[in-house]
């Protein structure tokens, strides 16, 4: 569709003051996301040609261009998404934004605090630990339905129905069912046998992320984990590497880094205290993990941090 003809059908639809705005970058890189008021949910109607440093926030961001690509580069890796594709970027994750001469796009911003406590949840979510570059070449099974899911939520948003956000976080979390029955398939492809030895698999490593993300800050190690659900040592590497596309170790690493982001906020709790909780028996290896993860010791990150400021951010 040609510009013109685009806005000519959706300016008054997509109001241009629905606009991303680089105001909100903070010199620290983190972007203090602002909602609309008694919201968890921020959609831009973006054209502009400006790019955008490096840069972070706790929110869940998608990207949908609708005419011409948009970039984005994330830990070194540039993915160039077209129309009719999505990016999924994770929370607190470091990217910087390339724009083109001309364009127009949709920005997605999305508290997922809000559906984190729902059983299941901690599998689905190593799927987007990663960025997720949706379209028919690598989701070919889902990325239809996915896609639509996205432009129900955008109109959604825009059209300002009674239930909205209702709406929108029963679509986004039907996005993330689709997207983890795509990682099962995907799973069982690799390990084919009977149906009921893949149910097996599939129901154990659901409970596992469950177990981990409830005592992540216990002393967990590869080898009590797989003692505990009844597999060798190997066997359970290599199908945890399999169904998460992490090491055990790097994901418990992540979770514990995840939790200690969030403790952050809250400054009653020391740097040691804040160690201890997240599962950290050292506070030289917290040190360390953490600015290597995020770019920021754990100091420089709350003192940073708008929620310290008294900001609402996600």
């Amino acid at each position: 569709m040609a510009k013109s003809q685009f806005k000519k059908n959706y300016l008054d639809y997509y109001t241009v003051n629905e606009d991303y705005s680089g105001e909100r970058h903070t010199n620290n890189k983190e972007e203090a996301v602002q909602f609309k008021q008694s919201s968890s949910i921020r959609i831009w109607y973006n054209e502009q040609t400006v790019s955008y440093d490096e840069h972070w926030h706790n929110a869940l961001e998608v990207i949908m261009p609708v005419e011409n690509h948009y970039q984005v580069v994330i830990k070194g890796t540039t993915y160039t998404i077209q129309p009719g594709e999505l990016l999924i970027i994770p929370p607190n994750e470091l990217h910087r934004l390339i724009a083109p001469k001309s364009g127009i796009r949709f920005i997605f911003l999305f508290d997922i605090s809000l559906i984190s406590k729902i059983k299941g949840y901690s599998s689905i979510q190593t799927i987007y630990a990663h960025p997720l570059h949706i379209c028919k070449d690598n989701f070919p099974y889902v990325y239809e339905d996915i896609y639509q899911c996205f432009v129900q939520i955008r109109n959604e948003y825009f059209n300002k129905t009674e239930f909205a956000d209702l709406t929108i976080y029963s679509l986004l979390i039907q996005i993330l069912v689709k997207l983890g029955y795509n990682r099962v398939n995907s799973f069982n492809d690799e390990n084919p046998g009977r149906m009921e030895s893949q149910k097996k698999y599939v129901k154990k490593f659901t409970e596992l992320m469950d177990y981990i993300d409830e005592h992540y800050m216990e002393d967990l190690t590869l080898e009590n984990i797989a003692d505990e659900i009844g597999f060798s040592k190997f066997h359970f590497s290599r199908l945890f590497k399999q169904y998460t596309s992490f090491t055990f170790c790097d994901y418990l690493t992540h979770r514990r880094i995840k939790a200690a982001q969030a403790l952050l906020c809250n400054e009653e709790l020391s740097i040691t205290e804040i160690a201890l909780q997240s599962g950290f028996s050292s506070i030289s290896t917290f040190n360390r993990i953490f600015k290597q993860e995020t770019g920021y010791t754990p100091s420089e990150y709350r003192s940073k941090s708008p929620a310290a400021r008294g900001k609402l951010t996600y």
